[in-house]
Order: C-alpha cells, then structure tokens, then sequence
C-alpha cells in the first residue's frame, strides 16, 4: 500500500542493449509459442515490449497506469475483472512478484479471459538471489518470489518453462485454465542459505576501508537498497549512475542520493575510482561506457 503505480513510476530498463538482447530473446519465445494470437500484456509499463511485438505484427493492446504515452494500444489503468479481457494469449512480464495474492491474481484473469487461453510469465529467480547471496535483490516492491517448480504446482499444463537474462529471471508459459491453488509438499520448503547476507557486512567494509570515490553504477531497485543498506552501515556513497534519462536528477528513495547520467560522471571523476556495477549482465556495457578506465566491481557473485 505505501507504492503508487503511476506515470511517475520508472522501471524502464530497455535503454540498454543487452537488456534489448534479453527482450529479442523473450520474442522469440512469444513468436514460438503465440503465433496468430491476439494478445493482451498485463502491466506493459512504459509500453516498449508491447510495441516491439507490435511492430513484429502481433496483434496486440496493454494495460498499465504507468504509461506515459498517447499509443491507442495501451489503457493507462490496472487490470480488474470486469474488463472482459478475451485474448488468445496474456503476456505477464514482471507484474506477478508485486501482487499480494498471485494465486488469485491469475485466476481473475482467467476469469476475465471467458475462463482459459495461454499465458507467460515472466518473474525474477529466488534460486539465482540465493545462489548469488543477492541479499541487494530483495526490496518493497517484490511481496513474492518464485521458483520454477512454483509454478508447476501453479498450473496442471504448463508448455514450456526455463531461465533467462543469464538466469535472473524465469518464465513459463502455461494453459491459463489449469490455474490451481498449490499444494505445498515437504520438498518444496524454502530456506535462505546461512551466509545469504554476510556480504552486506563485507561490502560496508570494504567501502568504509577505501579513500577512493564510489559509484553505484544502476538506479533502480538493487542500487536502491545496496546504497540505502550501505549508508546504514556507515560507508559512504558518491555518485549513483543510471542510463535511464527519467531517473538523472532526481533521487534515490530513502538514500536521498542523487542519480547523475554516465555522461556528468565521466566528466567528474579521475582514473582512481571505484564503480559498483549493481548487475554483472551489464559489466560489459558499463566498460563500454566508461572507456574501461576505472575500477570495476561487481555485487552479485556465487
């Protein structure tokens, strides 16, 4: 309740070219498995995917409050069951870990969908946040965490399933109508590893032990709670970068940190830096950007 979804909302990561990589990598598996279908995406967020399959000759509208643009396509309001959906497919990317009740969630779209139809979702890992001691990856905005065999104790027919963005997030894509309530067995109890967070105290350390600038390279959420948790901790934070031109000049929540555009930073900042890459997929890219003269570290690691 203490999050509003509205156009000032930003969660745009589509700035990037590997994250467009990973989105290529999601049409694929829309085109392989959705083909001819009319489709709804439920939460499309700044509309970029849904007009990507758009334009790939989907036929194809979205629903989200946060959309900030003028496409006809997209209804700038939450999805409710009255809505009377009727597609052939729902796309369901990175909606369903900020619903309180997925379960529930699932079954008013199906319910909304004349009672079936196909759908993919698509959710960060818990098992890639635990293998990595991502305690960073963990914040408000997420009130659930799936794994791969959730899912399949979801739904009674599930197509196809598997990892993407080098493993961050999975998918499935499942029959809408075999929405179940789970059964939770024995073997699906989830424990977090022993040490999950003991990189928390080392990372205070190790910037608390240093006289070089820092910079947390990423503004979103992992940037977000490993500053705030590192400020707690008493180490110090410099500069917060993010390519994304909605986030520059404003500020983190909580930290009061200012988010720069790589551009500002550049300009700042002398060879003898430390940049915090706050996702290892974009390490690459980030050196890219930074003429690769600086040091690079990176937070999630197995």
């Amino acid at each position: 309740t203490l999050v509003l979804y509205t156009p000032d909302y930003q969660n745009e990561q589509a700035f990037s070219g590997i994250f467009q990589s990973h989105l290529q990598t999601v049409s694929g598996l829309i085109e392989a498995h959705f083909a001819g279908y009319f489709l709804v995406e439920v939460g499309c967020g700044k509309g970029r995917f849904l007009e990507h399959l758009y334009e790939a000759g989907f036929d194809i509208c979205g629903l989200d409050p946060t959309y900030e643009g003028e496409n006809p396509l997209i209804r700038k309001e939450y999805f409710t069951r009255e809505q009377n959906l009727r597609a052939d497919g729902i796309i369901l990317r990175h909606v369903l870990e900020h619903v309180q009740d997925p379960i529930e969630f699932l079954m008013q779209i199906r319910d909304a969908n004349g009672g079936g139809g196909r759908i993919y979702i698509e959710v960060p890992c818990l098992e890639w946040i635990c293998n990595h001691h991502a305690w960073f990856d963990l914040f408000y905005e997420h009130v659930n965490y799936f794994r791969l065999q959730d899912f399949h104790r979801m739904f009674s027919r599930v197509y196809r399933s598997g990892h993407v963005f080098g493993g961050q997030y999975l998918y499935v894509i499942a029959d809408l109508s075999t929405i179940k309530s789970p059964v939770r067995e024995q073997e699906d109890q989830f424990c977090f590893p022993s040490d999950f967070s003991a990189g928390l105290v080392a990372w205070a350390d190790k910037l608390k032990n240093k006289n070089s600038p820092t910079v947390v390279w990423g503004g979103a959420s992992k940037g977000v709670i490993f500053s705030l948790l590192m400020q707690r901790a008493g180490a110090v934070i410099d500069f917060v970068v993010d390519i994304n031109p909605a986030k520059q000049e404003k500020y983190l929540p909580s930290s009061g940190l200012r988010v720069y555009a790589p551009e500002e930073v550049k300009g700042l900042l002398g060879s003898c830096v430390d940049i915090v890459v706050m996702n290892s997929n974009y390490l690459s890219e980030i050196k890219q950007a930074t003429d690769n003269k600086f040091n690079y570290w990176t937070v999630d690691y197995e």
